[in-house]
């Protein structure tokens, strides 16, 4: 990601500009430092993956080394559906099989919050959230084939032969469903991420 960045610059680095490679569950990461603008995109559902149990200290850290706007994106979590939402079901189905296809791989899958839980836990960090909005997805076969590559991927390594093949066939079923659910309606409109937009209480006093 890192190199990612580096290749996305359009403009050679200026003298305070910085990429910096750490973990935030080290302490010791940029000690002293605060920032007018602090973005976390998607970062508190990833958390679990690298850092379970992490989500709340790290929001409240990150909390700390603002001194202007703090943002964060995320999804909201997907929520049951009655039987006759397909969308929404096939959505979470996906949700769910690749979840279990990273446990039995002995990864560990993502976990979202939700934006309720976010602003509760900025304002505990002494934070004044000036903002939420929400935004609507429609996903397209870019997700899709992503979701089930992820599944696929997980998949070779099983220990079980047997419960790889079975898990094969139904990524399978999963795919042409999900095509065809995108062909039929125009793409899986189901789900919304948030924007929440936070500033430290004292900055507003």
């Amino acid at each position: 990601m890192a190199d990612s960045a580096r290749r996305a610059l359009t403009s050679p680095h200026r003298k305070c500009d910085r990429i910096v490679i750490g973990n935030w569950a080290d302490g010791g990461l940029l000690p002293g430092e605060r920032f007018d603008t602090v973005l976390l995109d998607y970062l508190i559902g990833a958390v679990d993956a690298f850092a379970p149990y992490f989500q709340e200290a790290l929001l409240h850290q990150l909390a700390a080394r603002t001194r202007g706007s703090f943002y964060v994106i995320g999804l909201e979590p997907y929520v049951p559906v009655v039987a006759d939402e397909e969308v929404g079901a096939f959505v979470g189905d996906l949700g769910r099989l690749r979840d279990a296809c990273q446990l039995l791989a002995r990864d560990r899958p993502y976990r979202e919050y939700p934006a309720q839980w976010v602003v509760a836990q900025l304002q505990q960090a002494g934070m004044t959230v000036t903002d939420t909005k929400y935004f609507r997805i429609r996903y397209r076969q870019q997700f899709l084939a992503g979701q089930l590559d992820i599944c696929e991927s997980r998949v070779g390594q099983f220990a079980d032969p047997a419960l790889a093949a079975a898990l094969l066939e139904h990524i399978a079923q999963m795919r042409r469903r999900g095509e065809a659910l995108i062909d039929q309606h125009d793409g899986l409109a189901y789900g919304r991420d948030y924007v929440i937009r936070a500033q430290p209480l004292n900055d507003m006093l």
